[in-house]
């Protein structure tokens, strides 16, 4: 009976006593991925490409001002038949102008991840490396993931992590 109470009770101090041992550490991702040049290239590849769209919108939103305001002023002077067919061109226009926004948000959000993936996979890679670097058994990630406390037990791998990156 003794040795099934002390086995039992081994069985709880070794998982608590192998805590007490581990690190842990913690980092900013923010930080470090605004600090990274491929973020800083691909920030203004998504800036360009968006000025862009916005210039492609401006420019058919004016034709479309142009063509609208034609139309108010010959309203009275066109044929019915000829009336409708424009009235319906406005239309389709007005259409294919809400189509292309919507088009170009989905473009640009979709570059935005294309963008960022292989900056997120360095960051990844870099993270993984320092983790086994340090022996630490978790990275939690202050940027991602709200933790509620962070002891001074926790490390501050973040500017390694830079390190780790070729990133003062």
């Amino acid at each position: 009976m003794l040795k099934k109470f002390a086995l039992i009770v081994a069985m709880f101090i070794l998982p608590v006593g192998a805590m007490a041992q581990s690190k842990f550490a913690h980092m900013n991702s923010q930080e470090v991925i605004t600090a990274m040049p491929e973020f800083t290239k691909a920030q203004a590849d998504i800036e360009a490409l968006s000025k862009q769209y916005r210039e492609e919108m401006q420019r058919s939103e004016e034709e479309f001002n142009r063509k609208y305001q034609e139309l108010i002023q010959q309203q009275d002077s066109l044929p019915k038949n000829i009336l409708e067919r424009r009235s319906k061109e406005v239309q389709d226009m007005a259409q294919r102008q809400q189509q292309f926004q919507q088009e170009a948000m989905q473009a640009i959000e979709k570059a935005q991840q294309d963008a960022m993936m292989p900056i997120y996979k360095k960051l990844d890679e870099a993270v993984q490396t320092v983790g086994r670097t340090e022996g630490v058994v978790y990275i939690f990630d202050i940027a991602r993931t709200p933790v509620a406390y962070i002891g001074t037990e926790s490390i501050d791998v973040t500017a390694k992590v830079k390190a780790q990156l070729g990133i003062k």
